[in-house]
C-alpha cells in the first residue's frame, strides 16, 4: 500500500493538484457502452458506505451533498443504479432509507439499503427455528422482519431468569427467586448489533451456548458443538463525531470469543458472519444493483461495481474480496485459466469446482452480473491520510495490526484500495471518468 499512500499524498499537495491526471492516478478507463434513448446507460454499480463517507453521527460530510447532485437527474432519479450498506444493525431497513432521504434531500427507498443484518433473509433453515437474538434497538421487530418467526431477545431471558444477571449489583434480585416464565428451548443465536449492557448479553449469551439452548440446565464445557451462531457486524470500530474511532460490534464478538474459549479451552464457530467485509452483503449488493437496473429497463448488464468507503479493514477488503470471488467464478468458466492458475500453484484444485459455487446465496439471488468490483477509499473517515508510512513495504505489512474478524485472514493485498480520493464527491467525479460516463 505504500506505493499509493505516498502517491495520494504527492497528488493532494498544492502545488501537485493540477498534475493529477498527468501523473495517472485515475489507472485504466473501462467502456462505456450504449444507450436506450437520449440518456446514456450506466454498466457499472455504486455501493456506498454511510458512516465516514456520508456522514459522521448525524453529520452530514459537506462532499456528500455535492456527491448526490451529481447522481440525480433534474427529475429527481439517479442516474446510476446504487445502494447504500452500511454495517448498523440497529434499524430496519426502512427506517435507515428515511433517515438518508432527510439527510441527504433525496428519496431513498429500503431496496437502496443494506444494513449488516440484510443477508439473514437467505437463511431461511432458521427462520422457523426459536433463536436467541442480541443487539439494541427494535431486535424482534429487525427479526421479523428478516424472516424470524419465533425469537426471544435478552431481555426475556433475564425476566425468565433473574439470577443470571448478577454482574451490576443494583440490577441482582432483592430476594430469592426461580426462574419466572419457562422459554421454549432455544436452537440457534443472531448477534445483530453491539449491544447495550455488554456485561448482560456475554453472560446470558455463553449461558444459552454452554447449556445447548436449555437455561434450566448447568454448563456443559466438555467437547461438543455448541448452537448456530450467526453474527452480523464485524467492524472493531467505527467512525462518529469524536475524534478517533469507536468500539463496534466486532469488539464484542471479540470479548465474547475471548470468554468463551477461555471457559471451554475451544474456538467459538459461525455458523455465517454477515456485513462488510462478508462476500454474502456484497453478492446481496450486487443483486439490489441488478434489480435496480431491471427496473430502470435498463437493457445491458451491469458489469462493474465500485465501492467507496474509509475503512480499510471492512470497506476495501470487502470490495477486494468480493472481486476476488468474482475474478475466481470468471477462472471457472475460462478453461485456459483455470489451466494457468493450476500451472501456477502446482495443483488442480487451485480453483474451487462448480459444485462448491451451488451455495446458498447464489441459489437465493441468482448468478451475479458483475465481473469485477472496485474499491475506492476516502479521507472523511476511519482511515488516516497523514499517518506515517514506513520507508520499507516489508516493514509496512509487518507493522500493520490487522482489525478485521477473527476469521477473515489478513492478506496485504486485500487491504490495497483500487483509488485513494480526498472525498466521497471526488470519488463520483474518478468513477465517472473512468466509465466515461457523462450526465446528461
Amino acid at each position: 500500500m505504500r506505493g499509493l499512500l505516498a502517491l495520494y499524498r504527492v497528488l493532494h499537495t498544492p502545488s501537485n493538484r493540477p498534475a493529477r491526471r498527468k501523473a495517472g492516478y485515475v489507472g485504466s478507463r473501462c467502456g462505456f457502452c450504449g444507450t436506450q434513448s437520449n440518456k446514456p446507460q450506466p454498466r457499472f454499480g455504486l455501493l456506498f458506505d454511510i458512516d465516514g463517507v456520508l456522514v459522521r453521527g448525524r453529520m452530514l460530510i459537506p462532499a456528500a451533498q455535492r456527491a448526490i447532485q451529481k447522481l440525480v437527474d433534474s427529475q429527481g432519479q439517479f442516474v446510476v443504479p446504487l445502494v447504500f450498506v452500511t454495517n448498523a444493525g440497529n434499524c430496519l431497513r426502512q427506517t435507515k432509507a428515511d433517515q438518508l432521504s432527510h439527510i441527504l434531500g433525496v428519496p431513498i427507498t429500503q431496496d437502496q439499503v443494506i444494513m449488516s443484518h440484510s443477508p439473514l433473509r437467505m437463511f431461511k433453515k432458521f427462520h422457523e427455528k426459536c433463536v436467541l437474538v442480541s443487539g439494541q434497538g427494535p431486535v424482534l421487530e429487525i427479526a421479523d422482519n428478516v424472516g424470524f418467526k419465533n425469537v426471544v431477545s435478552i431481555d426475556m431471558v433475564r425476566e425468565s431468569y433473574p439470577l443470571l444477571d448478577m454482574v451490576d449489583h443494583n440490577r441482582r434480585p432483592k430476594l430469592p427467586s426461580s426462574s419466572v416464565v419457562s422459554l421454549p428451548k432455544l436452537e440457534a443465536v443472531v448477534l445483530f448489533g453491539e449491544p447495550i449492557r455488554w456485561e448482560t448479553h456475554l453472560q446470558l449469551i455463553i449461558d444459552v451456548l454452554l447449556t445447548n439452548g436449555n437455561l434450566s440446565s448447568p454448563h456443559h464445557t466438555r467437547a461438543m458443538p455448541h448452537l448456530p451462531l450467526l453474527a452480523c457486524n464485524m467492524d472493531l470500530m467505527w467512525m462518529a463525531e469524536a475524534n478517533s474511532p469507536r468500539f463496534g460490534h466486532g469488539t464484542f464478538l471479540v470479548c465474547l470469543e475471548n470468554i468463551y474459549k477461555k471457559i471451554t479451552g475451544r474456538d467459538l464457530k459461525y455458523e455465517a458472519l454477515m456485513g462488510k467485509p462478508s462476500e454474502l452483503t456484497y453478492h446481496f449488493a450486487e443483486f439490489l444493483i441488478r434489480s435496480q437496473a431491471e427496473q430502470r429497463q435498463w437493457k445491458l448488464p451491469i458489469t462493474s461495481l465500485y465501492a467507496i468507503g474509509d475503512n480499510l479493514m471492512t470497506d476495501i477488503y470487502g470490495a477486494n474480496l468480493y472481486n476476488r470471488f468474482l475474478e475466481e467464478r470468471a477462472a471457472r468458466k475460462n478453461p485456459k485459466a483455470v489451466a494457468k492458475v493450476a500451472a501456477a500453484t502446482g495443483s488442480s484444485g487451485a480453483v474451487p469446482g462448480e459444485e462448491e459455487i451451488d451455495s446458498l446465496w447464489e441459489s437465493e439471488l441468482a448468478l451475479p452480473s458483475a465481473t469485477s468490483c472496485k474499491s475506492v477509499l476516502v479521507c472523511t473517515g476511519v482511515y488516516n491520510p497523514n499517518a506515517e508510512v514506513p520507508s520499507d513495504a516489508n516493514s509496512c505489512i509487518k507493522q500493520t495490526v490487522f482489525h478485521g474478524h477473527r476469521d477473515f485472514r489478513f492478506d496485504p493485498a486485500l487491504v490495497e484500495p483500487g483509488h485513494i480520493v480526498k472525498d466521497v464527491a471526488e470519488a463520483v467525479d474518478l468513477i465517472f471518468e473512468q466509465e466515461k460516463f457523462v450526465r446528461q
